[in-house]
């Protein structure tokens, strides 16, 4: 399988950098070859989304008997759920070569051009963050998508002509973090929209079991519990705190890592019971102290935290929405009883 990965530009602010966080559910791009080794390799060994394996399950059945390109899907939901280790198994599965992009690195319309004229029958397209492309890059989309054709203007003016190319039958599959960013020419053009919900502790434990054997460690039943409880539902979470208790057992020649060796680890990340770090009891405590718990509109909330507003949406909020430690309303965001309760314990 093909393709190149490109991560994000994330802030730099000292205390709260995403590229930091222990937690954040965003790929580092220092992570990606550990991932490789980690990812599910066929859908028998996939995890949880089990809707969303099923529905693409029977499509790309379908597709291999009609013998023709797989229908163009979107995947959307929380990063770190899964969304790239699917389309690699769907690549797979289908025998074709899988192509790898972030939407924001496709700068110009030649770039996308490139790209498409040098797939190969049935090939896999994937692009992540497709909703941070830009709108001049997805209006070529359109005709590829929908006709297998490059629609290009040449020239400007009295003297401009349009050059079709064609392109040939491809699977674009487009991961995003954000639906509503989408435009609804591009979303339309996807035959199958799937959601990824954030996944429940017991899939957690079976990801972090299947891990530790890859990794070649062995977990007490109990640490497997206790690594997924403070994953946020995310496996690329569990994965990286798996991967930091294994770097703590080594150091301590630990055989068996137990609980009592994953407590001490997540201590030293900051990481506590509820499987909160330093950066979201940050913005709990922003909201309690600096707004009396709330509301504060978004945008003020970004510039008392030096973060972008991306970042905030897309990485920290929702684990912390779906926790119930944060509210948000059409004032803005305040926290929850839960959270004030949860910030006068500690």
């Amino acid at each position: 399988m093909n393709g190149h990965f490109h991560g994000d530009e994330n802030s730099e602010n000292d205390d709260l950098s995403s590229e930091e966080r222990m937690l954040s559910a965003r790929a580092h791009d220092s992570e990606y070859q550990h991932e490789v080794l980690l990812r599910p390799l066929d859908f028998s060994e996939y995890i949880g989304q089990k809707k969303v394996v099923d529905n693409i399950n029977i499509m790309v059945e379908s597709a291999k008997i009609r013998n023709q390109a797989l229908d163009h899907i979107l995947l959307s939901g929380p990063p770190g759920l899964g969304k790239t280790s699917l389309a690699m198994i769907i690549a797979k599965r289908l025998g074709s070569e899988l192509h790898v992009i972030s939407g924001p690195a496709i700068e110009k319309k030649g770039d996308i051009a490139a790209i498409l004229t040098n797939l190969t029958p049935k090939d896999v397209l994937f692009i992540d963050e497709i909703h941070r492309m830009n709108i001049a890059i997805e209006e070529i989309l359109y005709s590829a998508m929908e006709d297998f054709r490059l629609d290009i203007v040449i020239g400007q003016g009295p003297s401009a002509r349009t050059m079709q190319i064609d392109v040939p039958p491809f699977t674009l599959i487009g991961a995003t973090t954000r639906t509503g960013l989408l435009s609804n020419p591009l979303r339309d053009r996807f035959m199958a929209h799937l959601h990824f919900d954030f996944y429940e502790s017991s899939d957690l434990v079976k990801i972090v079991s299947n891990n530790a054997k890859k990794l070649g460690i062995t977990v007490e039943n109990i640490a497997k519990e206790k690594m997924a409880k403070c994953a946020r539902g995310t496996p690329r979470v569990a994965n990286r705190i798996l991967r930091r208790v294994r770097d703590f057992s080594v150091v301590m020649k630990s055989d068996t890592i137990s609980e009592q060796e994953v407590n001490k680890a997540l201590e030293l990340m900051d990481i506590d019971d509820f499987g909160l770090d330093r950066m979201d009891r940050k913005i709990l405590s922003v909201i309690m102290e600096y707004y009396s718990g709330g509301p504060v509109g978004i945008d003020t909330l970004c510039a008392t935290l030096s973060e972008e507003r991306d970042t905030i949406e897309d990485v920290y909020e929702p684990y912390l929405l779906k926790e119930g430690f944060l509210l948000r309303t059409s004032r803005g965001r305040m926290i929850s009883e839960k959270a004030r309760d949860y910030l006068s314990s500690r």
